[in-house]
């Protein structure tokens, strides 16, 4: 029997397989080569870390709430969120490497394969999560030589949350860099949704003390996605599954993802119209 064909006429399984695992070890050594990019994403949770959670880790104590069955430190507390803010970054960053290679005229050779354009973002998504799941693990390592643990099943139990919460940051980032011209912009997207991403949400503090001091800013940090994406970081380290969390940020991976696709597609998105892809 012939192999089983997916996608376009005469593509096969294994050939989609190749396919992505070269799109796959195009983004590790560019990883592996950008030392600068690997310090980076280390360096920014740890300076959190090191000094503005050590600092106020006796006055900022959070108290008892889901999933901690106990008072926690602060540099407990604060640890799901800074995993989620170097998926996030990472997923910036996976955003400017298109936009360079749209410039540079790589993404020509990209999205002028003769596999599904669809498939090839996915690809490009797939490869940038895997990346984030290797920094994210390597500040695991590190915070946990700082004395700040999570129960040893949680290391494992926590994997599937990242995939999540990297497919969510990633196909967030691809769908920006659609809309992004020049290198030159990417300075906007930091201050205009980056930071106001991180900083709204649950990351740094619960949102119970959020809303007993700002009513308006408690509803943006609901509203924003990164919050649910930290929370189910947060639950999957103590093996637990925040159900609303994940659904939110499930219906938000779908979304961005879509807008993504859309957004490359010559006929009908941005790039398109543009001549990007041309």
């Amino acid at each position: 029997m012939s192999a089983t064909v997916i996608g376009r006429p005469g593509f096969t399984i294994g050939q989609h397989l190749i396919c992505l695992r070269g799109i796959v070890w195009r983004e590790g050594l560019r990883f592996v080569h950008q030392r600068g990019r690997f310090i980076s994403a280390i360096v920014r949770p740890l300076v959190w870390l090191f000094i503005f959670a050590a600092g106020f880790r006796q006055i900022l104590g959070v108290s008892i709430i889901p999933p901690y069955e106990t008072y926690v430190l602060y540099d407990v507390y604060v640890t799901p969120g800074l995993m989620a803010m170097i998926q996030l970054f990472n997923g910036m960053q996976s955003s400017l490497s298109m936009v360079y290679d749209r410039e540079m005229g790589n993404m020509r050779m990209l999205l002028v394969s003769p596999f599904p354009r669809w498939f090839l973002l996915l690809g490009k998504l797939i490869a940038s999560t895997a990346v984030s799941l290797l920094q994210v693990f390597a500040y695991l390592v590190i915070a946990w030589l700082w004395g700040v643990e999570a129960p040893s099943w949680g290391y494992l139990a926590v994997i599937p949350a990242l995939v999540l919460s990297g497919l969510m940051m990633g196909s967030l980032g691809m769908l920006l860099s659609s809309g992004i011209k020049q290198l030159e912009n990417f300075a906007g997207v930091m201050n205009f949704v980056i930071f106001p991403m991180f900083f709204a949400s649950s990351a740094l503090y619960p949102l119970w003390l959020v809303q007993q001091s700002s009513p308006v800013v408690y509803l943006i940090c609901r509203l924003n996605p990164f919050t649910y994406a930290v929370e189910l970081i947060r639950f999957a380290l103590y093996a637990e599954v925040d159900w609303f969390s994940l659904a939110v940020v499930v219906i938000a991976t779908i979304v961005f993802t879509g807008g993504a696709i859309i957004a490359y597609d010559p006929a009908r998105g941005l790039v398109g119209r543009r001549g990007g892809a041309a």
